[in-house]
């Protein structure tokens, strides 16, 4: 935790002090930090629309990562380069972002429900080098290749298609095994892109100090998060940077698990109402 122990809020706010290393980096300290200390560790729980739930641990997050860094440095992936994640809540989602930011790329996180036209400029605007996305996403990126040069690969969690490659298959034959790039914490991270409501949307670059950046926030505002017992669940989707850098990735810092949940949103009923909670944009 950033935040001190405290008998009031008075006195935490006189003992804070912001203290940022000089070398980090996000994917470290959400995930191999975890799995060196405590590798049967929960990290996070996939829930299915079916109801079927699959349990990973840091140790889990750390070997598939691994095994995805190696497999996109075989794909020419330097650091630096910019990596889209085009996906829901679910497994491969976090352990995309914690591979590209262990190898020095940058990640661009990805709402699914945006169409081809959003997706076009901002993997345009961004020069993204590979995405990694499901049935949906292939299929509405495959009619954009031709107009994104710099996009060579496309690898597809639900298997070959879409003109996409297997994800699993891949990831399959690589060392599960990865020495992270040591990035300094002022190094670029990940490119969170505006709504767009005014103009074209704007990528916003992150360093890898942003997590450092969030943690506080989030520990207020959930009552000192990463206490024992503690899991977290939110409806925002991990494309935008409440459900990313407020959620997922801050709950993977602290040890807490996380609820990732595979279907749709729903209504929530009681006797008296019916509260529908939806993602908000950031």
């Amino acid at each position: 935790m950033l935040l001190p122990d405290a008998a009031s809020y008075d006195e935490l706010v006189q003992e804070f002090s912001w203290t940022i290393p000089e070398r980090f980096n996000i994917a470290v300290a959400v995930c191999d930090a975890w799995a060196e200390r405590e590798p049967s560790r929960e990290a996070l729980i996939y829930v299915e629309e079916n109801g079927d739930t699959a349990t990973y641990t840091y140790a889990d997050l750390q070997r598939l990562s691994n095994q995805l860094a190696n497999l996109l440095v075989s794909r020419g992936v330097q650091p630096g380069d910019r990596i889209g994640v085009l996906l829901p809540q679910q497994p491969e989602t976090a352990y995309a972002h914690i591979a590209a930011l262990k190898l020095g790329a940058i990640t661009i996180p990805l709402f699914t429900l945006f169409g081809e036209e959003a997706l076009e400029y901002r993997l345009k605007d961004s020069g993204a080098k590979a995405v990694i996305t499901n049935d949906a996403g292939a299929a509405k990126l495959a009619p954009l290749r031709e107009t994104l040069p710099e996009l060579t690969t496309v690898f597809n969690v639900d298997g070959a298609e879409g003109g996409a490659e297997d994800l699993a298959s891949h990831m399959a034959g690589h060392q599960d095994t990865f020495k992270p790039f040591d990035t300094a914490a002022d190094d670029p991270a990940i490119i969170i892109y505006t709504s767009g409501t005014t103009g074209q949307p704007k990528g916003a670059l992150h360093a890898h100090r942003v997590l450092l950046g969030h943690l506080p926030g989030v520990e207020m505002s959930h009552d000192f998060l990463g206490q024992p017992g503690d899991r977290i669940w939110t409806p925002a989707d991990w494309a935008w940077i409440g459900g990313l850098l407020d959620v997922l990735m801050p709950a993977l810092y602290l040890g807490v698990p996380v609820i990732a949940w595979g279907g749709l949103f729903s209504f929530f009923k009681t006797k008296r109402s019916a509260t529908r909670f939806c993602p908000r944009p950031h």
